[in-house]
């Protein structure tokens, strides 16, 4: 009887596709093993094995497999089960949830190869210039890639060259599957087998006796010997030598010197002599640890809510050693990869090399190396640190999940699909492991603490500061009154300005929060009004001075700052808002001795961006640090006694339910930077409005009382945590046929579930990328079954594809929207 397999292929497709295999194939696939299939006319596409079995399709005829990637399964059983839940869930397909969660490595497709066809002999005069030049390289080399082609052509786009040479039979194409990910292999060189005597060896260095340098090699080799036994790299030997590559490689060509090659994990922790031994916990946070404990025997999903420098990282480091010593592994998972350039070093001082460190400013090969390490539970991989998509590795035994700053929004993925929340992902994957999770924040999520209060997670609290440090002193600054009077130096009131030079004057450093990169937001023409917008998108560019240029921020349009006016050819052109470009400039003519940082998206591009800034500004080589919100999050300055918000007023006044938690969170975050050691900090937070009801609950750090008021506004109009929410965008190119779809659909939506439906509407940026986008936001009361919502959205969606003018809409899931 014949075999077949079922493929998840990552594609966006949401069916599995049945394939054939022989027998012997058959016994030797396992699920979570690849295989390189044929898809569509010539695609080949590396695929995961779901199941072997032995049920024919019954729509089409099974293909047979082109070839199996894996010896052994490259993904759990776990992993699967949890992909489909993700994949369930968020409303997209398991073949978008496998391309996401594996390293693109993985991902083998087919390159398209161009060969000349060997059966036909074209007449040159024929073809015209950019045909005759592809032929002629086809003669002196008998395959092309694409990429080459476009080089010799000096052309991007050559799709309708290759397709004249197709109708002229002059080329054949060819699909070669390839394999992205290469194992870094490190030269190492020993004496030849035939010199290890002493005699041997005598009579060599006696021939080489008028080869000094190459004696000189001989003989570092054997200093290196006696010093380690470890095997010694070509690299050490040239150094401690001090001759050439050359030499070494005549040694070796004499069969002097052998080399060979060890495969290397290309992130290599640099090992010191000693762990360090953790830190004794306080009486608060053994309190706050032994609670957590008798949550985790029930099983529970734990809160632990801890104020700014409570020390929730030492807790989280003891949990992590509990779990150790059960031979189970830990998963850290944070918001930001700024947070993880200080914790790895805190966690290898403790752990050493048990800790392994898995985002995307990882290169492929890397990702695939620390992938791999997981998979076989190496000692270097206990302990894995990283953003969401740390979430997807595959552990064997997960003990322990800790979700830090689980309040952060950067935990959701808008786009592509599929569009999770990894802390609610983790706290499934969890559940699937058998294993225990930890929330922890000093600001926690209305849902989250709203979980508490109704007794579905446990609760932990920490509410003092180590070391009993006083929590900032906040204080509001009314900016509007201090314009009024002229005392603001550029957006500097008088009181921020001194405090500013006190602490400099006092060797501290200072913070300064503008949740705006850029130099200014909008350039305005002073006589006519006119601002630059951006020609795919429904935004005004942003001014970026150190480039000269305008950007827009949706799409990386950019072009050069223009002289005058595009509209009235005016000269006078201004800019309205800041940004922290134009704080850092400010900074630097108000201070002159001061040394100025800024760190955001545009300072942090390297890999290693992040960790230049932080290290500076550790080790107070930066006495003021300008930054956007990658700055609040968890980071621990020792020197920092001042912190400033240029403008609380641009969180608050944002067009979006969530605005005040946030706000609330950004605000209280930010401020937490500031004053952790002995000295008390200080909290300046600039605002036109600084009655606002949320600025004085940060000021006096009242939580509890943010979290009553805003849960009974989101009880008042349905909103989370009391409702969920399902927003549902529809995107094309154009506007009338947009508006058509989105009410053709919302009326089927309004059908069946009558005023919980709002929409549709256009956002406030409703074109990006020149592609019109329309909302419509669904609220899913708590007693009513979301997987009956989703079946039913299902079925609406299904009749709306039938529609030939709708076909083309793009219709996006986003299930619980933040």
């Amino acid at each position: 009887m014949p075999y077949f397999i079922n493929v998840i292929l990552p594609i966006p497709l949401e069916k599995l596709f049945t394939y054939s295999v022989s027998d012997a194939e058959a016994k030797f696939l396992e699920p979570g093993m690849r295989v390189a299939v044929p898809f569509g006319k010539s695609k080949i596409y590396s695929a995961l094995v779901h199941e072997v079995h032995q049920t024919p399709p019954t729509v089409y005829e099974a293909k047979e497999i082109h070839q199996i990637l894996d010896e052994t399964p490259l993904v759990t059983k776990t992993q699967i089960k949890h992909w489909t839940w993700i994949a369930n869930y968020y409303m997209c397909s398991i073949g978008e949830v496998f391309r996401t969660a594996v390293p693109s490595a993985f991902l083998l497709e087919s390159e398209t190869l161009i060969l000349r066809n060997t059966k036909f002999e074209p007449e040159e005069s024929e073809l015209l210039d950019d045909e005759f030049l592809v032929y002629e390289a086809l003669q002196h080399q008998s395959i092309l890639r694409v990429h080459e082609i476009s080089a010799i052509l000096d052309k991007k786009t050559i799709l309708p060259v290759l397709n004249r040479l197709l109708d002229k039979n002059i080329i054949v194409l060819k699909e070669e599957v390839y394999e992205q990910y290469k194992p870094k292999m490190v030269r190492y060189v020993r004496l030849g087998n035939q010199y290890l005597s002493e005699e041997k060896l005598e009579a060599l260095l006696k021939s080489l006796t008028r080869a000094k340098k190459q004696t000189q090699v001989v003989l570092s080799l054997f200093q290196l010997q006696a010093i380690s036994k470890k095997p010694i790299k070509v690299s050490e030997l040239e150094e401690a030598s001090k001759s050439s590559s050359a030499i070494i490689k005549t040694l070796i060509d004499k069969n002097i010197l052998e080399e060979y090659f060890i495969q290397t994990d290309r992130v290599v922790y640099s090992k010191d002599d000693e762990n360090s031994d953790l830190k004794d916990l306080n009486e608060y946070q053994q309190e706050a640890l032994a609670v957590i404990k008798e949550n985790f025997t029930q099983k529970k999903p734990t809160l632990l809510h801890g104020v700014t420098s409570s020390g929730k990282t030492e807790v989280y480091v003891k949990l992590i050693e509990n779990c150790l010593k059960t031979g189970k592994q830990a998963l850290y998972l944070l918001p930001e990869i700024a947070l993880t350039t200080q914790l790895i070093s805190r966690l290898q001082e403790y752990f050493g090399e048990k800790v392994a460190v898995y985002h995307s400013k990882y290169s492929v090969q890397e990702r695939v190396e620390v992938w791999n390490n997981v998979l076989a539970n190496k000692s270097k991989a206990q302990i894995v640190i990283g953003a969401r998509s740390a979430l997807f590795m595959p552990f064997k035994l997960l003990g322990l999940i800790i979700v830090d700053e689980e309040h952060e929004s950067s935990f959701k993925q808008y786009d592509p699909a599929p569009r999770y929340h990894a802390r609610d992902a983790a706290i499934v994957l969890a559940n699937f492991h058998d294993g225990n999770i930890l929330l922890g924040s000093a600001t926690p999520s209305l849902e989250t603490f709203y979980n508490v209060q109704v007794g579905k997670y446990g609760y932990a609290s920490i509410l003092r500061r180590f070391g009993d440090v006083l929590m900032p002193d906040i204080e509001l600054v009314d900016i509007k009154e201090q314009s009024r009077k002229k005392r603001m130096k550029g957006h500097f009131s008088e009181r921020l300005f001194n405090e500013i030079n006190e602490t400099l004057e006092n060797g501290e450093q200072v913070i300064l929060f503008q949740n705006r990169r850029g130099f200014a937001p909008i350039v305005e023409c002073t006589t006519c009004g006119n601002s630059p917008q951006c020609p795919n998108c429904d935004v005004s560019l942003t001014y970026h001075q150190y480039k000269k240029q305008l950007r827009c921020h949706y799409c990386g349009y950019h072009i050069a700052l223009p002289l005058a006016c595009d509209a009235c050819g005016s000269p006078t052109l201004d800019t309205k808002g800041f940004g922290t470009e134009q704080i850092e400039q400010e900074l630097q003519k108000l201070y002159p001795e001061a040394k100025v940082g800024r760190m955001d998206l545009d300072t942090t591009r390297g890999k290693y961006g992040y960790e230049k800034i932080i290290t500076a500004f550790e080790q107070q080589e930066l006495d003021i640090l300008v930054g956007t919100q990658m700055l609040t999050k968890g980071l621990d300055f020792r020197n920092v006694s001042l912190v400033g918000i240029m403008n609380a007023d641009t969180l608050l006044n944002f067009p979006d339910f969530r605005a005040h938690e946030r706000s609330f969170q950004l605000l209280t975050q930010v401020a937490g930077r500031a004053g952790r050691t002995k000295k008390r900090g200080k909290v300046l937070i600039q605002s036109y409005n600084p009655y606002h009801q949320i600025l004085k609950q940060v000021s006096t750090g009242d939580f509890e009382g943010m979290y009553k008021e805003q849960l009974y506004e989101r009880q008042q109009h349905k909103y989370p945590p009391v409702n969920r929410i399902l927003k549902i965008t529809f995107k094309h190119k154009d506007y009338n046929k947009i508006n058509e779809a989105a009410e053709w659909f919302t009326k089927g939506l309004r059908n069946s579930f009558g005023v919980h439906v709002l929409g549709p509407e256009f956002p406030p940026v409703a074109r990006i990328r020149n592609q019109y986008l329309k909302h419509v936001l669904i609220k899913i009361p708590n007693g009513q079954s979301l997987a009956k919502t989703k079946n039913s959205i299902k079925r609406i969606e299904k009749s709306f594809n039938a529609i030939s003018q709708y076909a083309s809409v793009r219709v996006i899931y986003n299930v619980d929207y933040i």
